[in-house]
């Protein structure tokens, strides 16, 4: 999304059918993932209450792709998903997921090649550790997702580099373990 942008504003009325007050048309939930994947931030108000109902249909447009088929989230992280929502971690995950995502797009805008301002996340401990491990998941993704820039192969270390490498994340991903269990204590 441009950063002068304002969101698109898709008001819900008392049919629940969503309307979109840029187009004065009538859209299903798919046009609005649709102009989410377009890079479009959205905004779903009800018309009634006023109350935003964002929140709500995402989850919804995330549900339904998971209920076809489209397993993007594992099963191991729904699973902890459900788990966060106690008293204990809720204060954790939340930022763990956005600085997660955060990097992720990071990662694809230096693939990409748009400018990426530095993330003031960097002085949180552990950040490094979550970065490296993020690194190392958007190369294993990014051959799908980013095309060919992505896809074109590195130089291959040597295996003493790559088995020090190896270590050196297995390291800071336990200690980045350690740090988040005493926080959810």
């Amino acid at each position: 999304m441009k950063k002068n942008e304002a969101p698109l504003l898709i008001k819900r009325y008392a049919s629940r059918r969503l309307y979109n007050t840029e187009t004065s048309d009538y859209v299903t939930l798919d046009d609005v993932a649709g102009f989410i994947r377009d890079g479009r931030e959205v905004s779903i108000i009800d018309l009634k209450s006023g109350d935003d109902l964002s929140r709500q249909y995402l989850l919804q447009i995330i549900a339904e792709h998971e209920g076809r088929g489209e397993n993007v989230l594992p099963i191991d992280v729904l699973t902890d998903l459900v788990r966060s929502y106690t008293d204990q971690a809720q204060s954790v995950v939340p930022q763990f997921l956005e600085m997660s995502f955060q990097m992720l797009r990071d990662g694809q805008s230096k693939v990409t090649g748009f400018p990426n301002v530095p993330n003031p996340m960097a002085a949180v401990p552990g950040f490094e550790a979550m970065q490296a491990q993020q690194q190392a998941f958007l190369k294993a993704m990014s051959g799908g997702w980013m095309g060919e820039k992505a896809s074109t192969p590195e130089p291959k270390p040597d295996t003493d580099t790559k088995a020090e490498d190896l270590d050196e994340i297995k390291n800071q991903l336990a200690e980045l373990q350690a740090k988040l269990s005493k926080l959810g204590k």
